[in-house]
């Protein structure tokens, strides 16, 4: 006899608390139907090669790819499945990087020139994404598609207007505004008091878009190995030898690009990097023409508040994919803030069910700022992307891998940033939870 599925978990009852079908949910990311995870650990892990990377994210691919076209022989090390973490996880928009500050504040920490170094940089991170997707023919539904950031009170619009105009002056960066008498146009909801848009700014189908740079570097030659954590580094006269779950290596340059999965392995990291976990949902289809009617440009989305939330349509589908910041409870609970979100901008779609929610881990700096380079010890990173790591993290990626084989063209604005530890480092940790919960109260009450 087969058994009668669960009736779906929809929005309107996710977001009241009435959870009794929330055994309908797939408790994975949307993006792996399209792309799953092998399980896998991948070939046998070689006892020596030029360069192993710790992390097989889009940081630690990308720099596969550079190094491997510099013929180095690399080895991408995972402790779980690779593409299991962030690169697989998140909402799959590509902006720039330049929106933890506005450009103002950040010329008032870095100063002009550089302020327009790191933003026009940011700039070149897009494009960079966009170059090795064509080049390398990945279909991962790659488009500039534009982004819409919504204003949550007629202050942050004014406050938007003054900073695309820095934006422009300083960067170069195209942008227009859209009062909230015209907003219609681009968004189907009456929640905001009208929006900027950076039409460069693009989306793609993140584990479609990893999974091709995992082809790519395998066709290359490159070793990507699952189940294979790592557990001890150690420095020698020929480089560094690591202690795996996988065995035994040896390499002459070692980078670790674990980004929000950095732990106990790396002390210097460590205290630089607080994890911030991420959550989302994906809806089941909307009828096309309610889609059309809701995000007609079929953008890229967020909002301005303190904690933000960010959505978009799933490629070739007419689902909403809806991210923010996660909640500290378990099972459906745990994405309840994220329907209440979803319908307050879009009031009409409460009887669509969710088919989908998962979250993920976001590394972030004490100065909101990403950072590669060099330790003392003669490791390479590549960490921090606070958020913003699409794009951040494929560039980084490729620029540190130029570095480690001696490249000018590897250098960087942020090459001569401080990297900063967190002064409390476990306090920070445990505070982000209570920070979060505060600025959201912050938020709705409009203080």
């Amino acid at each position: 006899m087969t058994a009668t599925p669960p009736e779906p978990l929809t929005l309107r009852n996710l977001a009241a608390g009435h959870l009794g079908n929330e055994s309908s949910v797939t408790y994975a990311p949307y993006w792996w139907d399209a792309a799953p995870r092998l399980e896998s650990p991948g070939p046998a892990l070689p006892a020596k090669a030029d360069v192993a990377i710790i992390g097989s994210g889009f940081t630690g691919l990308s720099a596969a790819l550079t190094l491997l076209d510099k013929g180095r022989e690399v080895v991408v090390l995972d402790r779980g499945v690779p593409g299991y973490g962030a690169s697989t996880r998140n909402g799959g928009q590509i902006g720039s990087g330049n929106q933890k500050f506005s450009v103002k504040r950040l010329i008032a920490l870095r100063g002009e020139e550089k302020a327009a170094a790191l933003l026009r940089e940011g700039t070149r991170m897009l494009d960079y994404i966009e170059h090795l997707v064509e080049t390398e023919k990945i279909d991962c539904h790659f488009r500039r598609c534009g982004r819409f950031r919504g204003a949550m009170r007629p202050e942050h619009y004014e406050a938007m207007a003054a900073d695309m105009k820095d934006l422009k002056r300083v960067a170069g960066v195209e942008s227009f505004m859209v009062p909230r008498s015209e907003q219609q146009s681009e968004i189907g909801s009456e929640v905001f008091f009208g929006g900027s848009v950076l039409p460069n700014d693009a989306s793609l189908h993140p584990a479609l878009y990893h999974s091709g740079l995992m082809q790519r570097v395998e066709a290359r030659g490159g070793a990507i190995i699952g189940q294979a954590g790592v557990r001890h580094i150690a420095r020698d006269t020929d480089g560094f030898r690591l202690k795996t779950d996988a065995g035994p290596i040896q390499c002459r340059d070692v980078l670790v690009a674990t980004n929000g999965y950095t732990e106990n392995l790396v002390d210097t990291l460590k205290r630089r990097i607080v994890t911030i976990r991420s959550a989302l949902i994906a809806t089941d289809e909307l009828p096309a023409d309610l889609t059309a009617r809701l995000m007609p440009k079929n953008r890229v989305y967020g909002n301005t508040n303190r904690v933000f939330y960010y959505f978009r349509v799933a490629p070739g589908e007419n689902r909403i994919v809806w991210g923010g910041r996660a909640a500290g409870a378990t099972g459906a609970r745990a994405f309840r803030h994220l329907a209440n979100d979803l319908l307050t901008v879009f009031p009409d779609v409460g009887d669509i069910a969710v088919t989908h929610a998962w979250d993920g881990q976001i590394g972030y700096t004490h100065d909101a700022l990403p950072h590669l380079g060099r330790m003392a010890d003669g490791m390479h990173y590549a960490v921090g992307y606070c958020g913003t790591g699409v794009s951040r993290a494929t560039y980084f990626g490729h620029k540190i891998a130029l570095q480690i084989v001696g490249d000018p063209d590897g250098r960087t604005a942020f090459d001569d940033l401080a990297f900063p530890a967190f002064p409390f480092h476990s306090i920070a940790k445990r505070a982000v939870p209570i920070v979060a919960a505060w600025y959201r109260f912050r938020d709705t009450m409009k203080i």
